[in-house]
């Protein structure tokens, strides 16, 4: 959508635009207006379906930083009622129910992230709200008395979400079907609490985002308006925060366990593995780099894209875990790739004995394959390395000749993923 072409009044919509976050508008000239002239409070639902966020939410995320850098006031809302019945957007089949004890503990650790990209003190601070505050207590007849009168099952039945479970005979049940109910009532709510009057998301949330700005205009006659990203893949098609290894995550919470955190590290890696074809549009969407820093960086080519990649790596890190961690994972690379043996920077983990223990067994344990199979691929590939030294025996045990001055065995697999074996 060919939006740059306009002029923004507001250092809000500017700032959106130009950085690549704009998809859809309800109404771009009447946001901008209100922007410009006005304190913006705008929200973004995130529901509770892991104790982690991972990359593919930072671009929301990111917009919500972007509406408080410009004046406006952020409000982070997480699903604890919602997560009850799952949202059924770009999904073919219904989630998992949650039991109330896992959705209050992926709640807590949800809530981290936030820190480290919003303000929660000053004028325009940072709201966390919840919004098992209003929907848990909802009366069932008041609710359709009141919200389900304002709603047609023909227009339910053009989402969509809905069209693409029905085209593909797929169920949708009751329950999901009420999501895009409560979802837009979630609006009136934070409008009446917080005068919210905008909701971010990504464009597979724009059928509930219009009904929640149509529902707030019914209800309260709110004038509200909604905005949503493009769907962030890579240059390669893949989805934004997927890889090999797994999801992305944003926590580096080791009580959260491998499945739902990864280390400054690891995360720093991601970044700096970039596409070459992605890292303008990264530096725009997942840094505060000055547009013009950005431009310099977009122009290198050959060999030097790769600085640009480490300048990617650097301030998406710096920003999650701290400059210190950045400087961290950058050194630590430096020294891996340059063969230079172990670094304490690496994941590590541990392991209470080599008895029999194979370096398959110990690719398995560092997440470095998915499967043993795999792992053999890798072995016939000759891409898996104990200290820096190929495995060429699938068999091949470890043993503690193998450890290294620090006590740690180094495991690679090809030049881009290592990680350091204990024992305990």
């Amino acid at each position: 959508m060919a939006h740059n072409q306009k002029t923004y009044k507001s250092t809000l919509m500017q700032s959106l635009v130009e950085r690549g976050f704009l998809y859809q508008c309800t109404d771009e000239s009447g946001l901008d207006k209100k922007a410009a002239s006005d304190v913006v409070t705008g929200y973004i639902g995130f529901d509770c379906t892991a104790p982690s966020l991972h990359v593919g939410s930072l671009v929301q995320i990111m917009m919500l930083r972007r509406l408080q850098q410009a004046g406006g006031r952020p409000i982070i809302l997480l699903g604890g009622g919602t997560t009850k019945i799952g949202d059924p957007s770009d999904k073919d089949k219904s989630r998992p129910i949650l039991t109330n004890e896992i959705i209050e503990s992926n709640k807590q650790g949800i809530k981290q992230v936030f820190a480290k990209f919003l303000d929660f003190d000053g004028p325009n601070a940072a709201i966390m709200a919840d919004n098992a505050d209003w929907l848990d207590g909802l009366g069932y007849i008041d609710f359709l008395r009141d919200v389900g009168k304002l709603f047609t099952i023909n227009r339910m039945m053009t989402m969509e979400t809905v069209k693409r479970r029905l085209e593909n005979e797929l169920p949708m049940t009751f329950l999901e079907f009420n999501y895009p109910l409560l979802q837009s009532y979630d609006f009136v709510e934070l409008y009446r609490r917080y005068g919210c009057t905008l909701q971010l998301g990504g464009s597979d949330q724009w059928g509930n985002i219009t009904t929640g700005v149509d529902l707030s205009r019914r209800m309260e006659e709110a004038e509200c308006y909604g905005f949503t990203t493009p769907l962030i893949t890579t240059a390669s098609g893949g989805k934004m925060g997927k890889t090999a290894d797994g999801a992305v995550w944003l926590n580096a919470d080791p009580s959260l366990g491998e499945a739902y955190a990864r280390s400054p590290y690891d995360y720093w890696q991601f970044w700096r593995n970039t596409d070459d074809a992605d890292v303008g549009r990264f530096l725009k969407l997942f840094t505060d780099m000055p547009l013009e820093q950005i431009a310099k960086l977009e122009a290198l080519e050959g060999v030097q894209i790769n600085d640009a990649k480490i300048a990617l790596a650097n301030a998406t890190t710096t920003l999650l875990h701290g400059v210190d961690a950045a400087r961290d994972a950058e050194k630590t690379a430096q020294e891996t790739f340059a063969g230079s043996g172990t670094s304490a920077g690496l994941p590590t983990f541990e392991c209470d004995n080599l008895n029999g223990f194979t370096a398959i067994d110990a690719a398995l344990l560092c997440g470095l394959a998915a499967s043993k199979g795999e792992a053999r691929r890798h072995v016939k590939g000759g891409a898996l390395k104990i200290n820096d030294i190929k495995v060429t025996d699938p068999m091949a045990t470890l043993s503690a000749a193998d450890l290294n001055s620090d006590g740690r065995i180094k495991i690679s697999v090809g030049k881009k993923k290592h990680a350091l074996i204990k024992l305990t």
